[in-house]
């Protein structure tokens, strides 16, 4: 009996198993972004989270080895892209989000969002133009619907695009865009006389500007800035055809944060094992602190909510696969394991205790990212709100 226990003893990073629930080729995606991320990626991000700074020729040396690995856009198909599962592209953000935050959200904005939009409400001829390109790495995307006076209410942006002739006119500003002051090309959304409408915008085009935000607390290992559009003139092309009315922006949110709910459980994860090796190791009152009971309390409340939220996204990610995940369904995932995730890391942060924000361990780091993450892509309070009226059939979003 005891040679069997020994032989089946329970994997205290992974008490469910998860390998065992993965295809051979999801299991070979995992693998593959957990080597990439843990030799390419981490031992330079915590020096870039305490400058806040992630240089751009690093980042574009960054996207270019993403983009041969095939992660960019990788669950759309044609045009370059891998035509991944959801699951794999799931596993893909948990790895991702285990070494960093801003890591997954640079995935995450160019695949799920800027390329999204192109590929879902493009010309055949904006799709041949930019998707290639940004699926290899070769340009980089980012995607401008957030606004200073409007973030969980973009329909009352302010941007807006007039025609002038044949052309264009955008006027106006967009806020807290990741990647927008090293993309190539955006997406960027504004009111017109019919309503709103998605327009490609590429780098360099005069009036449009992207200067960088700095003094960011969170999120620091990441690109992140404002896009300015004084009197920027496009041709008629430049408008997504397909991209008409805010569900044509709210389609690409929900791509996004579908990749959400499983990064944030990659942070969480990097969390909790940071915090379990330490208890281990750190001895206090002539014993580790690992064998007091308080600690153990705390060790496997975040290994059930870590469970939790991992088989969630597993099987969210099945019914995307199967083409039946629900909007609310999503929100029902961003909203719980982006909250629990943040508790997991609060709680690894007291096992560690002062080291715990220490830069030699990941966990104020994981946890200072999660405050943007459980805003982004749609507060906490809005997806309360869309699970409360996918579940009564009455909305509360307006008085």
């Amino acid at each position: 009996m005891s040679g069997t226990a020994a032989a089946h003893a329970l994997d205290s990073y992974d008490p469910i198993d998860l390998a065992t629930m993965l295809g051979p080729q999801e299991a070979a995606v995992r693998g593959t972004i957990r080597n990439f991320g843990v030799e390419r990626v981490l031992p330079g991000v915590a020096d870039w989270y305490e400058r806040g700074e992630l240089p751009e020729s690093d980042l574009r040396a960054l996207v270019k080895e993403l983009g041969a690995l095939g992660v960019l856009g990788m669950h759309l198909s044609g045009y370059g892209c891998a035509g991944m599962s959801a699951v794999e592209y799931g596993l893909t953000c948990l790895e991702l989000e285990a070494v960093d935050s801003g890591l997954r959200s640079l995935v995450s904005v160019q695949g799920s969002l800027a390329m999204f939009a192109i590929w879902q409400h493009g010309s055949e001829e904006q799709k041949q133009r930019w998707l290639p390109a940004l699926a290899a790495g070769d340009a980089i995307g980012c995607f401008g619907l957030t606004e200073p006076d409007a973030g969980s209410d973009p329909a009352s942006m302010r941007t807006t695009a007039r025609r002038d002739g044949s052309d264009w006119v955008l006027t106006g500003r967009k806020m807290w865009i990741t990647n927008g002051s090293v993309a190539d090309v955006a997406v960027v959304w504004a009111r017109t006389d019919d309503g709103i409408s998605g327009f490609v915008v590429p780098a360099g085009t005069p009036g449009f500007t992207a200067p960088p935000i700095k003094r960011k607390a969170s999120l620091r290992a990441s690109v992140t800035s404002e896009l300015v559009l004084d009197d920027v003139r496009l041709p008629a092309d430049a408008q997504l055809p397909e991209g008409r009315g805010l569900r044509a922006p709210l389609a690409c949110l929900n791509e996004a944060r579908y990749g959400i709910l499983w990064g944030a459980m990659g942070a969480a994860s990097a969390c909790y094992r940071a915090a379990l090796d330490y208890a281990g190791t750190r001895v206090q009152f002539g014993a580790p602190i690992a064998s007091y009971q308080l600690t153990q309390a705390k060790l496997a409340d975040m290994a059930v909510e870590l469970a939790k939220g991992t088989l969630l996204a597993l099987h969210l990610g099945r019914l995307k696969d199967a083409g039946r995940l629900q909007p609310a369904q999503v929100s029902l995932g961003k909203l719980t394991n982006v909250r629990e995730a943040l508790a997991i890391c609060r709680s690894a942060r007291t096992i560690l205790g002062a080291n715990g924000i220490s830069f030699e361990y990941p966990v104020m780091r994981h946890a200072n990212n999660l405050e943007s993450v459980l805003t982004y892509e749609g507060t906490s309070e809005m997806h309360t709100l869309v699970l409360g009226q996918a579940l009564t059939g009455h909305t509360a979003f307006r008085r």
